[in-house]
């Protein structure tokens, strides 16, 4: 079971040293997974715990201009997929002013030698750190014959000539090329969260849905989409699912997923839910009146249901 602590301070999280990487991940994506495999062999080569350091938010998003940085995954994704991976134990550090602030040398003694022990440390080639993005491969490298560990950097990872990269997938994710992003991720493109209590708007119409706010995560899609559902007992569950700010309804509140789950009765109030998207159906639009809006609903639930391969039925159900 994977172990995750929080912040700069505390004690150390290797007695005895560590094999550790350092990045933001967002997506952890296959180049990631690559990086995250390797650190998982020297660790067991040398009989030492793997150790990630990560960041939430990540840098980028923190220093972020002209609007929020659109992120893959949030802070659950990354300790899921860590997880997968074989990682023993995730520092996750909150990237702000203070850290910001950071020389790179305070970044090494109080991050690399003492809370991990560091004695191998893998990062990328373009890998920046400490205020101003003064340390690099070099500083690192130079530290740490110093300190005592050695410094791995870990080759680009592409694929069909390009390098994998998650501002790549971000774009792929926006313009709906969910299988195309799929193959850069090694998984289909999802978010999750805890289904909370709506306005039953959904239900009067006779689409109910499970709700799931985002928090401040901002995500690379929007519109309607055909998906499944994670989390249920039984497997994954088609429907469709809306994300967005719901202009018809308001359109003022803040952005909001909204799952139907085809042909399902079932209380999922309080239930982590992982929607899976498969194909955009359209963009949001406001519409004229409710009416107007069940009309699209239906069209669109009738899509979905073919991209799923699913037979056509009659609204049903209850969710939440």
């Amino acid at each position: 079971m994977i172990q995750v602590f929080d912040g700069a301070a505390g004690p150390s999280l290797a007695p005895g040293g560590s094999v550790a990487c350092v990045g933001a991940f967002d997506g952890v994506h296959r180049g990631h997974r690559a990086l995250l495999d390797r650190v998982r062999a020297r660790a067991d080569a040398r009989g030492l715990p793997a150790v990630v350091v990560s960041f939430e938010p990540i840098p980028r998003e923190f220093f972020a201009r002209g609007g929020p940085l659109l992120r893959l995954s949030d802070r659950h994704d990354k300790i899921e997929q860590f997880d997968a991976a074989g990682i023993d134990r995730v520092l996750l550090l909150g990237f702000d002013a203070e850290l910001a602030g950071w020389d790179a040398q305070t970044f090494i003694d109080r991050i690399l030698v003492a809370r991990l022990e560091a004695r191998e440390v893998f990062v990328g080639a373009d890998f920046r750190f400490g205020r101003d993005r003064q340390g690099d491969v070099a500083v690192l490298r130079e530290a740490g014959a110093r300190a005592g560990f050695s410094v791995d950097v870990f080759p680009e990872f592409a694929l069909d000539g390009e390098r994998v990269r998650s501002s790549r997938i971000r774009e792929q994710l926006a313009a709906g090329d969910f299988d195309g992003a799929a193959q850069l991720l090694g998984r289909r493109f999802r978010i999750g969260g805890t289904v909370i209590h709506g306005q039953q708007l959904g239900r009067r119409l006779g689409y109910p849905t499970a709700n799931i706010a985002l928090g401040t995560r901002v995500p690379p899609v929007g519109g309607i989409f055909a998906v499944r559902v994670h989390g249920l007992d039984g497997g994954p569950h088609p429907g469709v699912a809306s994300l967005g700010v719901r202009p018809t309804v308001d359109g003022s509140g803040a952005p909001l997923l909204e799952a139907h789950l085809f042909d399902f009765d079932g209380d999922l109030y309080g239930r982590r839910l992982d929607v899976e998207f498969v194909a955009k159906l359209r963009d949001e639009e406001k519409f004229a009146d409710l009416d107007a809006l069940v009309r699209q609903m239906d069209r669109d639930a009738a899509e979905a249901r073919t991209i799923l391969g699913m037979p056509q039925a009659a609204k049903a159900g209850a969710t939440a």
